[in-house]
């Protein structure tokens, strides 16, 4: 089955009026995940909080600590420009971390064939030691260092279809042999620092802006798919963000639904032929909030193979 992890204190942090990056993001998925008739479907979990070691794996312990301190007790502390922390925060930001660490646990230990978190704040722009772009901690980063750390895997493949790149998890991952970290991402675009592809280590694929399926199948096709085929991993995280859908507000590609049904299908293939088809997945962009929720559904729906 599919595991389906959240919880309540995702919903409650909030950033600023308008905010894309809002709790309604959540409520547009379960809402559509509902009225598919899919949440009969999901065995569903609620997010413990990350620890610090857990954090640490990903993080310098400095970075946890500012995290910790930063958080107000009222009011708004502004990290960055786009970024902000309430009162809620920081304990959303501790469950969404924590989300992948359960998650990893769930499937490694054979409890579920795969997971996916539907958890705030995202994490992949968060660095080992900074907080942007939306991001606190970086939840993939950490699930995937537990993944490595606390169960022994060897090799984990990271794929990441957020119409940003994910700088936080490059930075984190940057000479982890243990890690093939494959990103597609519209270019240029906000963060403005995708480093080279390196063979076995990771596939960045910039997609000029305009770019639709037709695009994104041929370059993940050539690019992403051969190079995880080669690399063998033994589990598989995606960074889940759905901010290349052609409404989205923050972005100029033009993916639908099928196209995230299609690369879900793809990633499902390889996770069966090497990896005994464990595959983790975790919202990061999409801020359309109705694309946002049918093309999250699409990507549960396949997960689970009713695809």
């Amino acid at each position: 089955m599919t595991a389906f992890i959240s919880h309540s204190d995702c919903l409650k942090h909030e950033m600023l009026p308008e905010h894309p990056e809002c709790p309604g993001r959540l409520h547009a998925i379960e809402d559509r995940l509902k009225a598919a008739g899919i949440m009969d479907y999901l065995h569903q979990y609620t997010a413990p909080k990350a620890t610090r070691e857990q954090l640490a794996r990903a993080h310098s312990m400095r970075h946890v600590a500012e995290i910790f301190a930063a958080a107000p007790r009222s009011g708004l502390v502004r990290i960055d420009p786009d970024t902000a922390m309430d009162p809620h925060t920081l304990d959303a930001s501790l469950h969404a971390a924590g989300a992948l660490v359960l998650a990893a646990d769930l499937v490694i230990e054979g409890r579920e064939r795969n997971a996916f978190c539907s958890v705030r704040p995202p994490g992949h722009h968060a660095e080992r030691d900074r907080a942007m772009g939306f991001c606190f901690f970086n939840n993939v980063a950490v699930g995937i260092l537990h993944a490595l750390d606390a169960h022994g895997l060897q090799r984990v493949a990271l794929v990441d279809f957020d119409v940003h790149h994910g700088n936080g998890s490059e930075d984190i991952f940057n000479g982890d042999p243990r890690v093939l970290l494959c990103s597609s991402f519209q270019h240029p675009l906000y963060p403005y620092r995708a480093g080279p592809s390196i063979p076995g280590r990771r596939v960045n694929v910039p997609l000029p802006a305009g770019a639709g399926g037709r695009e994104f199948r041929a370059a993940l096709s050539e690019q992403w798919l051969p190079a995880i085929e080669a690399f063998e991993p033994q589990m598989i995280f995606i960074s889940a963000g759905f901010d290349a859908h052609r409404e989205d507000p923050l972005a100029s590609l033009n993916l639908v639904e099928s196209d995230y049904v299609w690369v879900t299908k793809a990633i499902m293939h390889l996770a069966g032929e090497f990896a005994a088809g464990r595959i983790v997945s975790t919202l990061e962009g999409g801020y359309a909030l109705s694309a946002l929720g049918r093309s999250a559904t699409a990507h549960v729906r396949t997960l689970l193979g009713l695809e």
